[in-house]
C-alpha cells in the first residue's frame, strides 16, 4: 500500500509550469466541447433562489468554498479564482489521497453568470477541463452547472474506466449538494 501511495504521489508531483496538458483550452466556454477520445460531463442543479442566493452561490464556487465543503483540499495562493491561478484540489480518504494540479482557465462574472473553469495541469490523473457555474435565471431560480470534458492522464485512471466516470459524476452532484447547503446556510 505504501507503494501505491507513493506511486501516486510521484505522479502528481510534476511541475505546473508548462501550463494546461491537453490542446482544447477553453472549450467549456467557447463550445463544442472536443469529442475525439474525451468523456463529457454535464449536471446541473437547482440551488436557491433570488438574487442573495445568486450572489452567495457565486461566491461560494469563486472563492473555492463549494469545493471545500464537500471535503476536498483545495490548495491556492489566491483567495478566489481569477485566470491563471493555479490550486490543488486533493480528495481521499487518510493518507491516500489524489491530488489534482489545475489551472483557472477562464472566469464569468455578470449579473445573471458566475463562475469558473479549471484546466489539467500535467501530474493531474486527468486531461481536460472542467466549468463550474451559477446562473440566475428569469424566474429568480439559481442554477449550478458543472460542464466537462476529460480523458484519462495515469494509469490508475485508464485503469478505473466507467468507475472514474461514475465518480466524477457522483462529485458533481455532491458538489450540487454542497452548494445548495452553502446557500441555504447549512
Amino acid at each position: 500500500m505504501t507503494r501505491l501511495i507513493r506511486s501516486l504521489s510521484d505522479h502528481t508531483a510534476a511541475s505546473p509550469a508548462a501550463g494546461p496538458n491537453y490542446p482544447e483550452v477553453g472549450a467549456t466556454r467557447t463550445g463544442p466541447l472536443p469529442a475525439a477520445g474525451y468523456h463529457h460531463l454535464h449536471h446541473t442543479a437547482r440551488v436557491g433562489h433570488g438574487p442573495d442566493a445568486f450572489a452567495a452561490a457565486g461566491a461560494a464556487v469563486t472563492t473555492w468554498a463549494m469545493h471545500r465543503a464537500t471535503g476536498a483540499r483545495v490548495t491556492s495562493a489566491a483567495e478566489r479564482a481569477e485566470p491563471g491561478v493555479t490550486l490543488e484540489v486533493s480528495l481521499g480518504l487518510g493518507p491516500v489521497r489524489f491530488t489534482a494540479p489545475c489551472q483557472v482557465i477562464w472566469t464569468s462574472h455578470t449579473e445573471t453568470e458566475s463562475g469558473f473553469a479549471y484546466g489539467t495541469l500535467a501530474g493531474h490523473p486527468e486531461r481536460g477541463e472542467e466549468s463550474f457555474l451559477v446562473h440566475l435565471h428569469e424566474d429568480g431560480s439559481v442554477w449550478f452547472t458543472v460542464t466537462a470534458f476529460s480523458r484519462a492522464a495515469a494509469w490508475y485512471t485508464r485503469l478505473g474506466g466507467p468507475v472514474v466516470r461514475a465518480l466524477q459524476l457522483a462529485y458533481a452532484r455532491r458538489l450540487g449538494r454542497a452548494l445548495a447547503g452553502l446557500v441555504a446556510g447549512r
